[in-house]
């Protein structure tokens, strides 16, 4: 028996990720702190990776900890051999790999790690050997903390290693990067969401960034390589982020009212194998009236503010189709919801073949004025812009061949 210990695990990866390693059973042991000890003593379990909080606090209940996790001093792999507990770190080789992958450079650069943790000492560890000129950790309570992080406005590199933007506090970020004039690389472990705000804001200033995903499954093949005492590959990891991206990630359709997001989500769910939603239909379950009725009792404003949040509360979940309604993206609101865990699809279809019927804004200001004023929002929000003149099923199939190729 396998498995992860940590104190609230309802929405970790891991298991999936380990399915994908072999044929054995992994759960997932939420212990709280007062039973901790309890869990330790017993070890009902031949191997555990730890996370947040316990990652320096199983170290006391070990026999042997290896060299790497001794000198980083927090152990995330656990091991059962002939009664004793044998401590790792795989976390390190999972953070190297997440920053080789990247591609960022960290020789002679100035780097901040936000948080002062397990994964902290992790992070400091490689960057550490990778030959960084300066690393800077930032608590909340150190010398060096989020009150005065800007006199370290001058770093290259920033490291998030809090749990903050994690599900379900997604889009929360510790730092505003503005304040960081010279970056060269972001970094930040959160995995769920797939892209936090963090590296959506690396994104739109063009930094070069590499979110959670590509460590998490990095640190757990080597897991997979200690518990049973093997060697793999590294592109065994690609070959589970992929799969995992390709299981996970929502795909977000935008476009005119009546360009068919709804019919060509439902035709692509089904060809994906995905589950459909809709925006506009929890919006109409959420208030117990039409969209039109929307408009008309309470206005455009009230509408768009009951559309944010039925982007938000979907935009954190995964493996979803979602279509949206033609104005969702007059709100620039709505991006990082979206993107955070999708790619986004622009369909594209002419404007003469749109209709207008129960639309209310394509009635009052008219299709073609409409589109021209959004065309450039639309492109800005997607990721991909498909032609949708064909029939549903092409289009759906169009989608499907660029996100294979995405």
């Amino acid at each position: 028996m396998y498995g992860l210990l940590g104190e609230h695990l309802p929405h970790s990866f891991s298991p999936q990720i380990h399915a994908l390693l072999g044929d054995y059973e992994y759960r997932l042991f939420e212990v709280a702190p007062d039973r901790l000890e309890q869990f330790m003593r017993e070890h009902n379990f031949d191997g555990i990776n730890v996370t947040i909080p316990y990652k320096k606090a199983v170290m006391k209940y070990l026999d042997v900890i290896s060299h790497e996790a001794e000198k980083i001093g927090s152990v995330n792999t656990v091991t059962v051999r002939d009664g004793k507990l044998y401590g790792d770190n795989t976390d390190y080789f999972g953070f190297l790999y997440m920053i080789k992958k990247s591609g960022i450079e960290i020789t002679d650069k100035k780097c901040l790690v936000l948080g002062s943790g397990g994964a902290s000492l992790t992070a400091v560890a490689v960057l550490r050997d990778l030959n960084a000129k300066e690393i800077v950790i930032i608590s909340r309570k150190g010398e060096n903390n989020y009150e005065n992080i800007n006199i370290h406005s001058d770093a290259q590199i920033i490291v998030n290693t809090t749990p903050v933007g994690m599900y379900p506090n997604n889009l929360e970020s510790a730092v505003d990067i503005n304040l960081f004039l010279n970056l060269d690389g972001v970094l930040d472990i959160v995995y769920n969401p797939l892209k936090t705000k963090l590296i959506l804001d690396a994104e739109e200033r063009g930094i070069p960034c590499a979110a959670g995903l590509s460590m998490l499954v990095a640190q757990a093949k080597r897991a997979n390589e200690i518990f049973f005492g093997i060697s793999r590959p590294d592109s065994v990891c690609e070959e589970i982020e992929k799969t995992l991206r390709t299981e996970f990630q929502n795909i977000v359709l935008v476009g005119m009212a009546g360009c068919g997001k709804s019919t060509v989500g439902n035709a692509l769910a089904r060809l994906l194998g995905k589950k459909f939603v809709d925006t506009d239909e929890i919006i109409v379950k959420n208030e117990g009236i039409s969209i039109p009725e929307i408009f008309e009792k309470y206005g455009e404003n009230y509408f768009r503010a009951c559309e944010a949040e039925a982007v938000k509360s979907v935009g954190k979940e995964k493996g979803l189709v979602i279509a949206t309604g033609g104005g969702v993206v007059t709100r620039e609101g709505n991006f990082y919801p979206l993107r955070q865990n999708g790619i986004v699809v622009f369909i594209n279809r002419d404007v003469e073949k749109l209709p207008t019927n129960g639309r209310p804004l394509s009635q009052q200001q008219g299709v073609k004025a409409l589109f021209e004023k959004r065309l450039h929002i639309y492109r800005r929000f997607a990721h991909i812009e498909i032609d949708g003149n064909g029939t549903v099923q092409e289009t759906a199939e169009l989608i499907a061949k660029e996100l294979e190729k995405l």
